[in-house]
């Protein structure tokens, strides 16, 4: 598969040790230990980076367990294929063995989002991709399960593609442009660039966590809405896990949950854009929920178990973010800057590294009555529109956390 336009070596070898050296890092800041065994996912139409991943991976004195995965092109939509073809119990087929086997066996994982075609699955039945969500969903939990004890580094990181650039009204050269600048990749060394710019957010996250929020109010021209946050909560930010990141989040009490919200930037699932997505909430779930495309999708989305109520709540710096333009991807549109930043909510699963409790619960139920959130999904809506933050704490007392785009703490 070709492509008009592969950045230099010099920039995929440093994105390579970035993505491995500061991606795979643990939850204490500290590198991944040697001799540890990193599973490394990467489509075909990435291949470059699948090299220097490999590289990256071997120079740290780590196992690397590549898995090359065929791209989608008009000829062979191998997305679309499974579905076309698949009978239901194939589609609710669960590799039990095989997870529980790899899962076990690595310390390290590393995903990178090379899609050739946004809309692969547009004419699939989006009920028969969350039959095929669900049927996996025990492996995401197991992965899960070991990340929040602290034995799995993960990290997301993203090759751009002639199909991603076109979705992003962008040429491939400018979209990687993006990256680039995003990721620092021009600096001397990006690695120790990253650490700084994590210094930074994890910073804000502690001040939040010391603060003891119990409820957050988010009031703007496209939102007046009250989320239940709790004293029990820790507060994140970027890390690893995600390549950028200059978020600050929190997962919150999925039952306290009231207001409304407009959204202004689109949600792609399942490859099909929604857009326009405008969500009431009432008792901690979506109660009324619109969008001027796509709405049948958004509406399927919020009828899947724990898909309409929060998972996370999420706000960025503007001085903290080096993305300037919409990119018709999550993992850089959730971060993306300009002048008031960006909130953005998540539909579905929490993440349960985010309670201070002591000890940690059981069961899915236990979780789940502590206000985690718990789904087969984790949907990221965003909004870019100017927006005032106000906390109200422990002791009653409120105080405005986030205006004009930045953080006032």
């Amino acid at each position: 598969m070709k492509e008009s336009y592969t950045p230099p070596e010099k920039f995929l070898e440093k994105y390579a040790e970035l993505i491995v050296r500061f991606g795979l890092q643990t939850r204490e800041g500290k590198p991944l230990k040697k001799g540890s065994v990193v599973q490394f996912i990467v489509p075909e139409v990435a291949k470059p980076l699948y090299f220097h991943l490999q590289k990256a991976i071997l120079r740290n004195d780590h196992h690397p367990l590549g898995v090359f995965l065929p791209s989608n092109s008009p000829e062979y939509n191998f997305d679309k294929n499974f579905f076309d073809i698949a009978n239901p119990a194939q589609v609710e087929f669960f590799a039990d063995s095989f997870h529980r086997g790899l899962i076990d066996q690595i310390d390290g994982t590393i995903f990178i989002i090379a899609d050739t075609d946004a809309h692969a699955l547009k004419e699939v039945d989006p009920k028969k991709v969350l039959r095929r969500s669900l049927a996996q969903k025990q492996a995401k939990d197991w992965k899960f399960e070991k990340i929040d004890a602290g034995k799995l580094c993960w990290t997301i990181a993203m090759y751009g593609t002639e199909a991603a650039a076109k979705e992003a009204g962008m040429s491939l050269k400018d979209f990687w442009k993006q990256i680039i600048n995003a990721c620092y990749l021009n600096d001397a060394n990006p690695v120790r660039t990253w650490k700084g710019i994590n210094d930074s957010v994890q910073k804000l996250a502690s001040r939040l966590t010391a603060m003891r929020i119990e409820s957050l109010h988010f009031e703007g021209p496209d939102m007046d809405l009250k989320v239940g946050v709790g004293h029990d909560r820790k507060w994140m930010a970027g890390g690893g896990n995600n390549i950028p990141s200059y978020e600050v989040f929190t997962s919150p009490n999925r039952l306290v949950t009231e207001g409304w919200a407009r959204f202004n930037q689109p949600h792609y699932h399942y490859g099909k854009k929604i857009e326009g997505i405008e969500l009431w909430f009432k008792g901690g779930k979506v109660v009324r929920s619109s969008a001027t495309k796509n709405h049948d999708l958004l509406k399927a989305m919020l009828k899947t178990p724990g898909g309409n109520m929060l998972g996370e709540v999420s706000l960025t710096d503007a001085r903290h973010s080096r993305i300037t333009k919409f990119m018709a991807e999550t993992l850089y549109d959730e971060n993306i800057g300009g002048r008031y930043g960006n909130t953005h909510i998540a539909l579905g699963s929490a993440y349960r590294e985010g309670y201070l409790g002591n000890p940690k619960p059981n069961t899915d139920a236990e979780w789940e009555k502590l206000g985690f959130n718990n789904s087969v999904v984790h949907s990221d809506i965003i909004s870019t529109t100017d927006r005032t933050v106000t906390a109200t704490l422990s002791d009653g007392t409120k105080k405005v956390i986030y205006k004009k785009g930045r953080f006032t703490i």
